[in-house]
């Protein structure tokens, strides 16, 4: 995801100018302008206690005993009863109650057998599972990486008050972007595993929803052909799986379900491949070394100050979809053409996302120090920023010089709390790559101070003076989209990244989490839709950007990963927000004629409208984002079939002969792409849509690797030890 800056047409984050009838240029995502499991319990002698089975039986038994005993004491007292000396007419009347008390005693003793049978069935029913749960776990303990699951794994809004910034559709609007024990088993159900410790869901998630009494799910998809037509595709419309809109699970989701949706995965999945190779081809065609290509002008453009940056901010992306030779063509472009002495100012955090997490990640995955060396000239450049009066770093600096930190005129001369607080993923795995732990201390005191000055609430403004040495906030408006996202998230990326050890960082989420669910979560009329408001001077602002949407991934990545438990109250309320907020993000979608959301929605008339000014769509990734987190941990299909539908879409309606393009307007249907492809379409929004239809994948959130917010995966401190 991401947060602030300028246009991407402007590399230091000043203004851009728009071409002419294309939608203004905008540079980033976030930020700126632009039931519970059953277990055995101890007495406290410490022995276990009898299970509800075990004491059925004894009941049973006992039952079976007593009756027993009725029939033999009644045989006793008829015996006496038919000795010589009774009449006739005392011996008929003493066989008939003896017929009568046999046929009761007959029927009493198939009735406790019966039920003795029908438990001891369901007792071996229970053991089985056990067993097989243990054998799974066994495996696991050995490292076999199988566990039968058959899952994926391991291996807007107004900039603010101050001096009039620019909102959406405005030439100097410019969205930043940030993204967003356990299982570790290889998929069961068949299909390659490419030798990665693939699936890592939660066990506590998929015993959840693997619930009997839950119906079966019934909407997977069909397996898509090689030739599938992508351009007969008419989006269904929405107000659909309304079931889902509360953040429940309304289907019982079998291990069996999901070897099925892996199966039409890898049918999707390979399309989506080809949808990268296309756009690739283009770029290496028309642009190849230029910051961007145009998709529909068939040329190049630096709009980054010429630092390959569609080419590195695709490398993993490339790597994951197993396209090496172009990898490998693009690492040495790298290795032989990169060089950041020719480059001026740049947005601090736009480089640091997608340059520097783009060399780090294509490091991590490919261990080609090529890469190394030039994140490290980037990073000690772009460390420069943390040089100012406050510690808090500056928003743009010289690469050519290292030097010359400011902030960007149109912010009024202030920080960005989006860019303050997300560049320390980057700058601490740098540190551990080289040895040099500056880039850590730095980067993490600055997130020190920004805990320090946080409110009550957890809510931070989006505005900051880092230009004296006690910085404050500037402003009062707060949002979780366009200038103020990707902090949030870095709370808890940060946390997992140092293997959930610094316990602050994480307080710092929970404390904010708190705040959002205080003040900014709200319910849509009539449908009663989840989505999160924005706060502007103390009054609600009842709009949505898509920038929010990574909001649905990043609360299930918390809820699983709460120190409190999966099943503590705080961690199923942010799983069900996470979900329910999900499906809002999804019908902006599904409610627009081409199938793709616009910018940002005003909450009003029926549950939400397009904003006048904002009814572009720039091929962002955040909701994509949120389905691929929410499948990964919980497994549920739903979200395979909610990507496959905007996949569908962007490949209808945003496909050019070149790449793909930006949409003026995501309710014309006929009209053609922009003439720009941001380079986060590839480092994320088909990254994303791969890796959801991907059984096989090595990337694994809840475990291996966090996301920095640019898609980058990078393992985190206990996979990798780096030379630190």
């Amino acid at each position: 995801m991401r947060s602030t800056t300028r246009s991407s047409s402007n590399v230091g984050g000043g203004p851009a100018s728009s071409s002419s009838g294309n939608t203004p240029r905008i540079g980033r995502r976030r930020g700126t302008t632009t039931t519970n499991t059953r277990r055995r319990t101890r007495t406290r002698s410490g022995s276990y206690g009898l299970s509800s089975q075990a004491i059925f039986v004894a009941v049973a038994v006992f039952l079976f005993i007593f009756s027993a005993g009725i029939i033999l004491g009644a045989r006793m007292v008829l015996n006496a009863s038919s000795t010589p000396g009774n009449t006739p007419a005392d011996i008929d009347r003493n066989a008939d109650g003896r017929i009568g008390v046999d046929e009761a005693a007959v029927e009493i003793a198939h009735l406790v057998k019966d039920s003795a049978r029908a438990e001891a069935a369901l007792i071996k029913e229970r053991a089985d599972t056990l067993k097989q749960k243990a054998g799974k776990l066994r495996q696991r303990l050995r490292g076999s990486g199988a566990t039968g699951d058959g899952n994926v794994g391991d291996g807007d809004g107004n900039a603010g008050e101050h001096n009039g910034n620019p909102t959406p559709g405005d030439p100097f609007y410019n969205p930043h972007h940030a993204i967003d024990d356990y299982t570790g088993g290889a998929d069961e159900g068949g299909g390659n595993n490419n030798g990665g410790a693939a699936g890592g869901r939660l066990n506590d998630v998929a015993e959840v929803l693997d619930d009997p009494s839950l119906p079966a799910f019934p909407y997977l998809g069909p397996v898509v052909e090689s030739s599938h037509n992508f351009q007969s595709w008419v989006p269904p419309g929405g107000k659909r799986f309304e079931e889902y809109k509360d953040g429940k699970s309304p289907y019982r989701i079998t291990d069996d379900l999901r070897r099925q949706s892996d199966d039409v995965a890898r049918s999707r999945r390979l399309h989506i491949k080809n949808a990268m190779k296309h756009a690739w081809k283009g770029y290496t065609q028309y642009a190849f070394g230029q910051d961007e290509v145009h998709p529909q002008s068939a040329n190049g453009h630096n709009n980054w100050g010429g630092m390959g940056t569609t080419l590195v901010d695709s490398l993993d992306t490339l790597w994951l979809m197993d396209l090496k030779e172009e990898f490998w063509a693009g690492r040495d472009w790298v290795r032989d053409n990169l060089d950041h002495d020719h480059v001026g100012m740049v947005s601090v955090f736009e480089t640091t996302i997608r340059s520097l997490g783009g060399l780090l990640a294509a490091y991590d995955w490919s261990g080609d120090d090529a890469f190394l060396a030039k994140a490290d000239d980037l990073g000690k450049r772009l460390f420069k920023a943390f040089d100012s009066p406050s510690g808090l770093p500056w928003g743009q600096v010289n690469l050519g010089k290292a030097c010359c930190g400011r902030n960007a005129q149109w912010a009024g001369g202030n920080a960005i709390l989006s860019e303050v607080g997300t560049l320390q993923v980057e700058f601490r795995y740098l540190a551990r790559a080289t040895g040099k732990k500056e880039y850590a201390e730095k980067s993490d005191h600055a997130f020190a101070i920004m805990n320090d000055l946080m409110p009550k609430d957890g809510l931070m403004p989006l505005y900051v003076r880092n230009k004296v040495p006690n910085p404050s906030f500037s402003n009062n408006k707060i949002s979780l989209g366009a200038m103020g996202d990707s902090i949030y998230e870095y709370m808890l990326k940060m946390w997992l990244q140092g293997g959930k050890k610094e316990a602050w960082l994480r307080e710092m989420y929970d404390k904010s989490m708190q705040g959002v669910h205080d003040k900014l979560l709200q319910k849509s009329n009539p449908s009663g839709l989840t989505y999160f408001a924005d706060l502007n001077g103390g009054r609600m602002d009842y709009k949505m950007d898509h920038l929010v949407c990574f909001m649905g991934g990043l609360l299930a990545l918390g809820a699983v990963t709460d120190p409190l438990g999966f099943h503590s109250d705080r961690a199923q309320r942010d799983m069900k927000t996470a979900k329910a907020v999900t499906y809002t993000c999804y019908q902006m979608y599904a409610r627009m004629e081409t199938g793709i959301s616009p910018e940002y929605v005003n909450f009003r008339g029926d549950d939400f409208e397009i904003a006048n000014n904002a009814p572009y769509y720039i091929l962002r990734p955040e909701t994509v984002e949120s389905f691929f987190i929410l499948h990964q941990i919980t497994g549920d299909p739903i979200y395979r079939e909610w990507g496959w539908e905007v996949f569908q879409s962007i490949e209808r309606y945003c496909r050019t002969n070149i790449a793909y393009g930006s949409l003026k307007n995501v309710r014309n249907t006929n009209q053609q792409p922009e003439d720009r492809m941001e380079s986060f379409f590839l480092a994320e929004t088909i990254k994303y849509l791969y890796l959801l239809q991907d059984p096989d994948t090595e990337v694994d959130v809840l475990k291996r690797h966090v996301f920095n917010t640019e898609a980058h995966p990078l393992r985190n401190f206990d996979e990798f030890k780096g030379v630190a």
